[in-house]
Formats: C-alpha cells, sequence, structure tokens
C-alpha cells in the first residue's frame, strides 16, 4: 500500500527532506575528494605581544624568561594612612519613626542615601547632623552605621 492518503502539503515537505539529505551527501563527498583535512593545527590561534589574535606562531626570539624568584608574592598590607575615608557627614531630611526608615542628604556630593532604623547607632531625628557609612542595599546606596557626628 502506497502513499495513497498522502497530501499535497506532505508531498511537497517530504520532497525538501529528501533533497535537503541530497544535498548534505553531495557536500561531504565533495570535503572528501578535495582531500582537506580539518585538524587540530586549523584550529589553533595565538595571542602577541599586544594581545592581538593571529594563526602564525609567535616568535622565538621575542620569548621571555621569567624565573620563579623574580616574581614577588608578597601581599601589601593597606596602610590606615593610604586608604580613603568611607566615613560621610549628612544631614537626616525626612525620617519616619513609626515606618521604620529615613533619608540623609550626603554634604560631600548632595545624593540622598536610605537608612533603616536598623542601621541607626543611637537616636537621630530630622535635621541632625551625622556621620554615616555608605554601603550598598538591594536597590541603590544604603546608609550604614548611623550616628550623631561629633567634632
Amino acid at each position: 500500500m502506497g502513499r495513497s492518503q498522502e497530501t499535497f502539503g506532505k508531498k511537497e515537505v517530504r520532497k525538501k527532506l529528501e533533497k535537503k539529505r541530497k544535498d548534505k551527501e553531495e557536500k561531504r563527498a565533495k570535503k572528501k575528494s578535495e582531500g582537506k583535512k580539518s585538524g587540530f593545527d586549523d584550529m589553533i590561534a595565538y595571542v602577541d605581544e599586544y594581545g592581538k589574535i593571529s594563526s602564525t606562531p609567535p616568535d622565538p626570539d621575542k620569548k621571555i624568561v621569567v624565573t620563579s624568584e623574580s616574581i614577588d608574592l608578597n601581599m601589601t598590607r593597606n596602610n590606615t594612612r593610604t586608604t580613603p575615608d568611607f566615613l560621610r557627614k549628612g544631614i537626616i531630611t525626612n525620617f519616619n519613626q513609626s515606618k521604620g526608615y529615613g533619608f540623609i542628604r550626603d554634604l560631600e556630593s548632595n545624593k540622598n542615601v536610605f537608612f533603616h532604623t536598623s542601621s541607626l547607632q543611637e537616636p537621630v531625628k530630622e535635621n541632625d547632623i551625622i556621620s554615616f557609612e555608605i554601603g550598598k542595599g538591594p536597590k541603590g546606596p544604603y546608609a550604614m552605621n548611623v550616628k550623631l557626628f561629633k567634632e
């Protein structure tokens, strides 16, 4: 029993698939007949001293020999004098005690920074001058270790 119930659309799809398979077989046979073998050597890429990718290997005369004694593995310690001061100064512009959050206007950058009552070190109110540290919160900058500024 043949393909008696095969519609025109099904015939067209079958013809396309057969044509595609034949084309693929022809391409495979053509590659074999050319004798061009693709191997690992064709896939190697080299990086020169400027960071550019090329297909030619680097010049052995430009090779730099590094001895293990010349590599410095010592860790540098952070000096407290060279580290920047992350302690900021600001004014509390909005503070809602019942909801437990507020905003601080940074005196250096004039940007508003969010703070939560959990980051308060001591009780504060609006228009107090305070010192704080900036951290990264889920929605942006976040003030931490908020306390009254004392000179």
